[in-house]
């Protein structure tokens, strides 16, 4: 498909980018057609793609070797247990942690679905190669396979010409449950019990994980999430995993083929094979067979129930429904109606809830461990059994997600329309708070009752409310738990939720259906947040609420916000000092705390290595629960294939035990004098991002001109906007195409600005000051973590790279500072290798440092033509469709990042 000619060119720009020679790559670059840039962007977009599925898959195996091995891996959670066993509550422990990895609707990954199949199918291809190296398969045909469906990437469009809308980014993201995730938690949550029971720790049904998602319930700054989205992503996930049963029982019932003239059966399962329609002769004597296909065709009514009044395309046969969104007149000129008549007069029972789903499942266990074939309860049945127990007919929990001004609004609308208080918003915070609670404690009445004409915002909310109490009652309460308050400022932000909540009978003043979850995510509102806090947990109305969801409360930290709003450092320190003052008031009022940390792909979005960034909580911070955002292209790099799934699943139990049990820190009574000196270097450190972000009158300019950031929001992100107001401001700013176009210049700028010079002032401050620092980095493992994670950001950036981007700024003033951002980069590069006493980054991680000296060569290469492209658009020497090729190196250069987003 590569001509000759193209072919050449590459390989030229792979050898000069190896040799590091970019003036001459430049060169070269600058030189290449438009036409031929179609090719020639292309394959370097594709190559980092191909380059990830080989480290996939080389991961799987090495990670499965581990595993049936006595060897031991970062995470392995056969140690973990080991560790756990020792203590008195090993018991208490295991049999209530619970860690919940929550995927969202940010995708930073503008790959279609097409493209990530394909990726699927070229994994699959390479896990065989160690059969076509031992002679088991056929090498030709491997090798043609492989071509074929590279060659066919290579011709598809790698984006999305469209943006995406909600429903997409739904269905998009439920591919990951089918292709790994059920797989992944149903064998890790087997395996945890399995481990457990080893050490003589049994365990009830334990949830190590469960799932969660925003998408469909986070309207937060996306007009586009409303109560039908909402009830698309509930009834959704409901089809995918019942769909799973459906599956899992269809095995069940070919391969329980038991007969009475060899074994017995309980009375309970004679019942079940009774009451089957499958009345072949050749099933009377196989009461397995006929048990499951009674099963399956209340599994299959269930279904069909649960979606009469989904708009989608209902097809109904005796084994397996299927709903898909395309042919909803079909249901609204009353097919569905039709199709319900046709099955009313043998129509089979249903099951109303999975625990009775999960009975019958057990009848049939119990009847063949009566009967000694407890063996055949591995595999197929084990699996569905504890897909029941984790996953329900909800499949993960939704949360719902607004902005505090938006509630506040619609508050004080129904509070004017009832005659209550004319003018809410302008009352005092005291103020405000006595009349929310008079009307939650006083008044049963719904405010919204009244036949004043609602504004279209009241409208919508409602509607929202009332879509979410409507699938807790089709499917279960586990299917929305919490309802998370953006920008949440002060105590009236939760009690106006509660109002809302309360208009559709979510809460009353004795119990809450959903909890109240603060998000606090600037600088100033995680300062506040310990105030904010004491404040709402006085309220008795709070302490009942709270006491109906066991006693325990959540509270969400925001780590994209704090971090362009302070920098690294800051946003690192406070989160970690909110989580510790916040702990103790769930500690002295005898309330769990649990944390949700709004975690992004990067550092300077709270990402990077999972297990060092929970085992670097504040000790006591974790009580058995934790929860954490997954996002982006993070979301395919984790859990795109089930090796993958399962080994990040192991990893976040395993952190989140560890840091349960261990204190990590190696002298707990330093840890006073380490804060004191954090506190010192931070406070300087935030002085130095603002100075730069918020004071030089040319940053502004320079972002946006020496940056993507244009073209970052021109693409297909997601269905959200870039911007919150505007594009023109770092305030309005989404933190995802903030942090997304420094990643994509190769600054890496929220992850390590004003790190340097913060450090180097208090080393310079005092003799000894430097070994102080090093000592803490040996023995802390937060601020080992927190280095760590710099030296990990400056190894993927590139200044030289960064400075061809700065010659994107049209003025001499605007490029300059860049060579600001240089000299910080230099000197926090020096300092962090100082304290960690190392010579060279990534000096600890040798695995990671090997595939970025592999593949950044790859996409530097990108980057310079990125840049290029970017010239000729910005001089108009660009058609419409070569311009998408920006978009497809962006994509390329991210996908190579891993963590961009």
């Amino acid at each position: 498909m590569i001509g000759d000619e193209a072919f050449s060119k590459i390989q030229r720009l792979i050898d000069l980018s190896y040799k590091e020679e970019y003036g001459e790559l430049e060169k070269v670059i600058h030189e290449i057609s438009n036409d031929e840039m179609v090719v020639i962007a292309r394959y370097f977009s594709i190559l980092p793609m191909l380059i990830n599925i080989s480290e996939d898959v080389d991961l799987a195996y090495e990670v499965n070797h581990q595993n049936n091995t006595d060897m031991d891996y970062l995470g392995k959670i056969s140690t973990t247990i080991d560790l756990v066993a020792e203590k008195e509550n090993a018991q208490d422990i295991l049999q209530h942690v619970n860690v919940v990895p929550v995927l969202t609707a940010h995708p930073t990954q503008v790959q279609r679905k097409t493209m990530l199949e394909l990726n699927n199918k070229i994994h699959e291809l390479l896990r065989k190669h160690r059969d076509v190296k031992l002679g088991l398969i056929n090498k030709d045909k491997w090798q043609a396979d492989l071509r074929r469906y590279i060659e066919i990437m290579m011709q598809t469009d790698i984006i999305r010409e469209q943006k995406l809308k909600v429903t997409n980014e739904i269905t998009n993201v439920m591919e990951y449950y089918n292709t790994s995730l059920i797989k992944a938690i149903t064998n890790l949550s087997s395996e945890y019990q399995r481990l457990a029971a080893e050490r003589g720790i049994v365990l009830e049904n334990p949830k190590p994980i469960t799932m969660g998602m925003w998408i469909g319930g986070d309207r937060d700054g996306n007009p586009y999430v409303t109560a039908e989205t909402l009830r698309i992503s509930a009834t959704v996930q409901s089809e995918v995993i019942l769909n799973y049963y459906l599956e899992k029982l269809n095995v069940l019932y070919r391969s329980f083929s038991l007969s009475t003239h060899l074994t017995k059966t309980s009375d309970a399962v004679k019942r079940l094979a009774e009451l089957s329609d499958d009345k072949s002769v050749y099933r009377e004597h196989e009461p397995y067979r006929r048990a499951f296909s009674y099963i399956q065709s209340k599994v299959t009514q269930t279904l069909l129930e649960l979606h009469t009044h989904d708009l989608g395309q209902l097809h109904v046969n005796k084994n397996r429904i299927n709903i898909s969104n395309n042919v909803i007149a079909n249901y609204v000129q009353g097919q569905l109606a039709h199709v319900a008549a046709e099955l009313e007069e043998d129509k089979p029972a249903s099951y109303k809830t999975a625990q009775e789903f999960k009975a019958d499942l057990l009848a049939i266990r119990d009847s063949l461990l009566n009967n000694g074939d407890d063996a055949l309860l591995t595999g197929d049945f084990e699996e569905l059994l504890q897909a029941v127990e984790v996953f329900g007919f909800y499949l993960a929990s939704i949360d719902m997600r607004q902005d505090s001004s938006v509630q506040e609004a619609c508050v004080a609308e129904l509070l004017k329309s009832a005659n209550i208080v004319d003018d809410y918003s302008s009352l005092s915070e005291e103020e405000k708070c006595q009349v929310l609670v008079k009307e939650l404690l006083e008044d049963p009445r719904t405010l919204s009752s009244t036949h004043v004409e609602k504004s279209e915002q009241l409208q919508k909310e409602l509607a929202i409310y009332q879509t979410a109490r409507d699938m807790k009652d089709l499917l279960g309460e586990d299917v929305i738990k919490q309802h998370i308050i953006s920008h949440t400022e002060s105590v009236s932000d939760m009690f106006e939720l509660a109002i809302m909540l309360k208009e559709v009978g979510l809460i009353d003043k004795d119990s809450a259906r959903v909890q109240i979850v603060p998000l606090f995510e600037t600088i100033e509102d995680l300062d506040n947040a310990t105030a904010i806090m004491e404040n709402y947990l006085a309220y008795d109305i709070v302490q009942k609420w709270i006491a109906s969801k066991d006693n325990y409360q959540e509270i969400m930290l925001g780590y994209s916000d704090s971090n362009k709003d302070g920098g690294y450092l800051a946003s690192g320190w406070t989160l970690y000092k909110a989580q510790n003052a916040l702990t103790k008031i769930g500690q002295d009022r005898g309330i769990k705390i649990t944390f949700f940390h709004g975690r992004g792909g990067t550092v300077g979005r709270g990402g990077g290595p999972s297990y060092e960034a929970i085992t670097s909580q504040p000790f006591g911070s974790i009580k058995d629960r934790i929860r954490l955002t997954e996002q982006g292209e993070v979301i395919g790099y984790k859990y795109g294939n089930k090796d993958a799934a399962y080994y990040n699943l192991e990893m976040l139990v395993s952190a989140a035990v560890n840091r349960m049990v261990t204190r990590m820190i190696a002298d707990p009574d330093e840890i006073d004098g380490f804060r004191d000196v954090m506190d010192d270097i931070v406070s300087d450190s935030d002085l130095i991002y603002r100075e730069l972000v918020f004071d030089n009158p040319h940053f502004y300019d320079y972002f946006f001109e020496a940056s993507p950031i244009r073209e970052v929001s021109s693409l297909n992100l997601g269905s959200r906007p870039a911007a919150r107001k505007t594009i023109t401001e770092i305030s309005g700013l989404r933190a995802i195409p903030w942090v997304f176009s420094w990643s994509q210049n190769r600054i890496m700028f929220p992850g390590w600005y004003g790190v340097g010079s913060a450090f180097k002032h208090f080393i310079e401050a005092e003799e000894g000051n430097l070994a102080k620092l090093q000592h803490m980095y040996k023995t802390w493992p937060f601020f080992n973590s927190l280095l760590s994670n710099v030296d990990m950001v400056l190894s993927k950036s590139n200044m030289n790279i960064a400075f061809q981007y700065a010659q994107l700024a049209e003025s001499q003033e605007v490029r300059d500072v860049f060579n600001i951002i240089l000299d910080e980069w230099q000197l926090t590069k020096n300092v962090i290798l100082a304290i960690e006493e190392h010579e060279a980054l990534l000096e600890e991680y040798p695995s990671l440092k090997s595939s970025l000296d592999y593949r950044l060569p790859y996409f530097n290469v990108l980057n310079y033509i990125q840049i290029e492209l970017i010239k000729r658009l910005r001089n108009e020497g660009l058609d419409e469709d070569t311009e998408k090729l920006i978009h497809i190196t962006i994509n390329g250069i991210a996908t190579g990042l891993r963590n961009s987003g």
